[in-house]
């Protein structure tokens, strides 16, 4: 359903029309006491009515706040702007906070991209733009909200790995967190559109592997670490070990045969690369 905007007067406006009426009221029973005319209570009695109607019209509007006035079952409209309104007699009115809204997800057991059991919730910032839709088109947009952002939450998680083991450029969960707070923003937006309410922000908040296998993960993690700190030395190494044959080769401190040169490159790269420290042997005559 679309918003509108409802019929509305100056509240001051308002209170003069039933200080009007409210006097006609007065003059005319006086008048109708004092001199019985049928008349004077007729118009004593209209005036009566119109005075109690100006009095439900009346209605106030706080800030960021919206009213939904509704008549015998229609819909007519709707009051945003904040002040002391009289409004159409005898409506419903059904009061819609505008302001910004954040709640967080309860923590959701998940299966990731690759099947992983996980642990996801987020915090979602969003606030109502459309009154109309929140009041009529959902049952309680509050509830909408909670239920749709974790379907929307579970439907991400699903798309994504936990973590990036094999492919530095593809997304995953941890590592990604701005992208993945995009996404998830994007189709909550989608989801939630049809309450009227605009997604500000959504991001994860909280993320781990379940209990029962969160300790191989972590295995797994450490050994990737150590791997990727072994490539590393693996290539200062045999960069270091290049540049100490080659700077021995062009200054002839030392005629190196191929197998001297292999074996020379064993030695300096076991000295290298191993974790303990190596003993060194000190040799006093030819190194043939």
């Amino acid at each position: 359903m679309k918003e509108k905007e409802m019929f509305k007067l100056n509240g001051v406006i308002g209170v003069i029309l039933f200080l009007l009426f409210g006097a006609v009221t007065v003059f005319c029973f006086r008048q109708f006491i004092l001199t019985e005319s049928f008349i004077m209570i007729i118009v004593s009695f209209v005036s009566l009515i119109i005075t109690v109607l100006i009095i439900s019209g009346f209605t106030i509007i706080q800030p960021n706040q919206a009213k939904v006035f509704t008549l015998f079952g229609s819909y007519l409209g709707v009051i945003k702007q904040e002040g002391f309104w009289l409004s159409v007699p005898l409506t419903v009115r059904k009061t819609v906070s505008l302001r910004v809204i954040n709640f967080n997800s309860d923590k959701l057991k998940v299966n990731d991209l690759e099947g992983n059991p996980i642990e996801i919730a987020a915090v979602v910032v969003y606030k109502v733009f459309d009154s109309a839709k929140a009041v009529f088109d959902v049952e309680d947009y509050k509830e909408f909200v909670h239920t749709q952002s974790e379907t929307g939450l579970r439907h991400i998680a699903s798309q994504y790995p936990y973590d990036n083991f094999n492919n530095d450029y593809e997304i995953s969960l941890r590592q990604h967190s701005d992208e993945v707070a995009d996404e998830l923003t994007r189709d909550l937006q989608e989801r939630l559109h049809l309450a009227g309410v605009e997604i500000i922000e959504a991001r994860i908040m909280h993320l781990a592997y379940s209990s029962e296998i969160a300790h191989a993960m972590l295995q797994r993690q450490q050994a990737k670490a150590v791997l990727a700190a072994r490539k590393v030395i693996v290539e200062g190494a045999v960069s270091m070990v290049k540049s100490a044959i080659d700077q021995l080769s062009t200054e002839g401190i030392v005629e190196l045969d191929e197998e001297k040169k292999a074996q020379m490159v064993n030695n300096l790269m076991v000295a290298l690369v191993s974790d303990k420290g190596s003993q060194p042997i000190i040799n006093t005559g030819s190194i043939y």
